[in-house]
């Protein structure tokens, strides 16, 4: 009896051993896969579910990490000059990112000197005025969907006063506003685009509001914007005028929502994170694509936009594909400089990082 007392003692004191045994190596090795994980970091300046540019690009890079098969690592609702970036930037080095995306415009100018404290990471930037050894800008040529998306409001408008509700001057939003204004151009020389500006990338009593006076006080019939959602579609909406968006297919919009400026940040992101598993991240100061890979287009168009119009777009975005660029031939400011010669292409250095000018044909509210 005793002895069998004994042998069941043993034989749980084993068992036990062999539990502890087990939960060792699962601690050790059974994560291993997770821990050997690449991680990237990603800290934008909205939320995940926006629909916009925010939920956009989430959509973007967390379908491009799933599918290369890299941990995501998210830092949402960072708000930009307020001091937030850095603390989330240093908690994301401190997690283990080795690559880091800056999603929103004003980030690299903040953490720029921070970045350089980590040169072991990859970081990606959505301006191109700043770079180090260890940062990249990138972005996609919005530019030219931008141009296509002129040519349909060229074509829409009566009024010829076609309004463009903008965040701020910088490279990006003044270099769409121009290649907006040379698409209306194209098919309608004597229409103006007339901007207003909001100095915020989400504001929608702003957008509204500036949306709601170039209808009322300049005639605007046709609007579009740059900034993170489309509040200044419903506004359109309301007034029952035609509108372009931007970042995103808007749903539950009548035909008077004729299309959208639209990329594909997932092929984007894919392609940045693929080069720096290959070891070749920050191989260069700007990551752009645009039509030709597919990176950026119209989203499919309302039954307000006619054959004609179609046929129009087709035509400049072939040209387009065949090697014909936006800003090239005969190009005036609107100062009357001539800023680009008949034979001549602006340089994609000028367009990233020195467009701080307009074409002729833009106008400003405030004029």
């Amino acid at each position: 009896m005793v002895r069998n007392k004994w042998k069941k003692r043993l034989l749980l004191g084993m068992a036990a051993l062999v539990a502890v045994a087990i939960l060792v190596l699962i601690v050790c090795f059974g994560n291993g896969k997770e821990k050997d994980m690449v991680k990237i970091g990603f800290i934008m300046s909205g939320s995940m579910t926006e629909n916009g540019w925010n939920g956009m690009h989430y959509q973007g890079v967390k379908t491009a990490c799933d599918k290369l098969g890299v941990q995501l690592f998210v830092k949402e609702n960072v708000a930009e000059g307020k001091g937030q970036c850095e603390p989330a930037l240093r908690q994301l080095a401190e997690e283990g990112a080795q690559m880091i995306f800056l999603s929103s415009y004003g980030y690299s100018e903040e953490v720029l000197q921070v970045v350089e404290e980590y040169p072991e990471i990859v970081f990606c930037v959505n301006s191109s005025e700043y770079h180090t050894d260890n940062m990249t800008s990138y972005f996609a040529r919005m530019y030219q969907a931008r141009y296509l998306a002129g040519i349909i409001a060229g074509m829409r408008t009566e009024s010829g006063r076609i309004g463009y509700v903008a965040a701020m001057p910088n490279n990006e939003v003044n270099r769409g506003i121009s290649a907006f204004t040379l698409g209306v151009k194209r098919v309608n020389p004597d229409a103006r685009v007339i901007v207003a500006w909001t100095d915020s990338w989400d504001d929608k009593e702003k957008e509204q509001d500036a949306a709601n006076r170039l209808i009322q006080e300049k005639k605007a019939d046709v609007l579009t914007y740059h900034q993170n959602q489309a509040y200044v579609i419903e506004a359109a909406e309301a007034a029952g005028i035609d509108s372009i968006g931007y970042h995103m297919a808007a749903e539950g919009f009548s035909e008077h929502y004729l299309t959208a400026v639209v990329c594909n940040w997932e092929l984007v992101y894919k392609q940045m994170i693929r080069e720096f598993l290959q070891g070749k991240g920050n191989s260069q100061d700007n990551y752009w694509i645009g039509l030709e890979q597919g990176a950026v287009d119209l989203s499919p168009y309302s039954p307000a936009v006619t054959r004609e119009i179609k046929k129009e777009v087709k035509r400049a975005k072939e040209e387009v594909l065949s090697g014909k660029d936006i800003f090239s031939g005969e190009i005036y400011d609107r100062d009357g400089t001539l800023r680009c010669g008949e034979n001549e292409t602006i340089s994609d250095e000028m367009l990233l990082e020195q467009f701080d000018w307009y074409v002729e044909g833009v106008e400003f509210y405030e004029e």
